[in-house]
């Protein structure tokens, strides 16, 4: 989600520089983007989602390769004592939200082909609820865009979109009005990225209007106002989404279902960058020098100092230098050019 926030930043600052706001500064950013929270889960088996959230915090304790291996052997024996596939739903809800948990790990250390593999197979769980496949197709398109795989992502979105139609949400587990949100904003997310905003827009009409929407779908909202020109109600969704993000915690109950780079913490530190560039665009430099730093410190506490997304976040705080310099014809310039050989 980082890095596709970067990018439709960029696009964002093309439409201020088209109202006179200034010129845009904002570059390609590198190849990795973010995207989005979860959906609902029901009827969870409550040892699996203890035994989930043990390997989450397990994995990411120590931050090291040992810790997210043994993180992963847990969720490898969760996995293993469920029902088999298709005798119940229960039992798929549960497999289903193991598997996604094994991808969220797996995209951390950025083995994106096993994760995408463990995304693969919830959709095989054909009892599951339709919530549990569309947090995964949702995880799939969010990595898809990360990869710069633009293509694949508007396929999946639109099969995101079918599996509601075929399925009734109502009846399945889920919860319609909000798993429609979520669907059609992913699909506006992919329609976004492609530079497409008038047909993005269809896939976000009425969400102006609805208080409920949290993580992923208020992001993806949040980027297409930004994308828009619409600042200040972009800045608001932005706000909300910070401050949602940090009383989630992840699988902590069957409604907050979530993989990949749509967690919620990924969410939280994408929407926490989209502001600070935003406040870059609309020249509060001192605002977005805060926001940014305190962006890549979560980055650091949650992923290491060594992550690739912590040079994601330098690349937004260097941008936001170059941009201070080119204005005010500063030696911030100097500053943007030492990070960016950090």
């Amino acid at each position: 989600m980082i890095h596709t926030t970067v990018k439709l930043s960029r696009a964002a600052a093309t439409v201020a520089r088209t109202a006179k706001l200034g010129p845009s500064l904002l570059q390609r950013s590198p190849p990795s983007r973010l995207v989005h929270d979860g959906i609902n889960g029901s009827n969870a088996n409550p040892v699996a989602l203890q035994m989930i959230n043990y390997a989450l915090s397990h994995a990411r304790s120590q931050k090291s390769d040992e810790s997210y291996a043994q993180g992963l052997l847990v969720l490898e024996q969760c996995l293993s004592t469920q029902p088999s596939e298709g005798q119940d739903p229960a039992g798929d809800n549960s497999r289903g939200m193991v598997l996604l948990a094994m991808s969220t790990l797996s995209s951390e250390r950025g083995n994106f082909n096993e994760a995408m593999d463990k995304l693969q197979k919830v959709q095989d769980l054909t009892s599951s609820s339709i919530g549990v496949r569309v947090a995964a197709l949702e995880a799939l398109i969010g990595l898809h865009l990360e990869l710069k795989q633009d293509d694949t992502s508007s396929v999946l979105a639109d099969k995101c979109l079918e599996l509601l139609v075929k399925n009734e949400p109502g009846s399945n587990g889920g919860d319609s009005e909000v798993i429609h949100a979520r669907a059609r904003a992913v699909k506006g997310l992919v329609e976004l990225v492609h530079g497409n905003t008038v047909s993005a827009e269809s896939f976000f009409r009425g969400l102006e209007d609805n208080l409920e929407i949290t993580g992923s779908t208020a992001l993806s909202y949040g980027e297409f106002l930004h994308a828009s020109q619409k600042f200040s109600l972009a800045k608001d969704v932005y706000q909300n989404v910070i401050q949602g993000g940090s009383n989630i915690k992840e699988f902590s109950n069957s409604n907050e279902l979530a993989a990949c780079n749509m967690s919620p913490e990924e969410v939280s530190l994408a929407a926490t960058c989209a502001l600070g560039q935003l406040e870059a665009h609309l020249g509060n430099f001192a605002d977005a020098e805060e926001i940014l730093t305190r962006a890549l410190t979560i980055t650091e506490e949650h992923f290491g100092s060594h992550h690739p997304k912590v040079g994601v976040v330098l690349t937004c705080i260097a941008l936001m230098f170059r941009r201070k310099a080119m204005l005010e014809h500063s030696s911030a310039l100097l500053i943007q050019e030492v990070l960016k050989q950090m």
